[in-house]
């Protein structure tokens, strides 16, 4: 078992489009489930980049920083 599955890691698929912007697909996913959804999402044929990453725990929920 490695150190994502013992900590109970989620995690997410982005994708990135021809002008460079970032977003959000799915959240909260297995890394098996993250991975066959981009894969789903790449086998679609679009010229668009995805990919799976670990979410943090510890981030908010709120993106905007703080601070000021």
């Amino acid at each position: 078992m490695d150190g994502e599955q013992r900590t109970g890691t989620t995690h997410r698929v982005m994708r990135q489009d021809d002008n460079g912007n970032r977003f959000l697909l799915a959240r909260g996913l297995a890394r098996a489930e993250a991975e066959a959804l981009a894969a789903e999402f790449e086998a679609r044929g679009h010229k668009q980049l995805y990919w799976v990453e670990p979410e943090d725990p510890r981030a908010a929920e709120d993106p905007r920083p703080s601070g000021g």
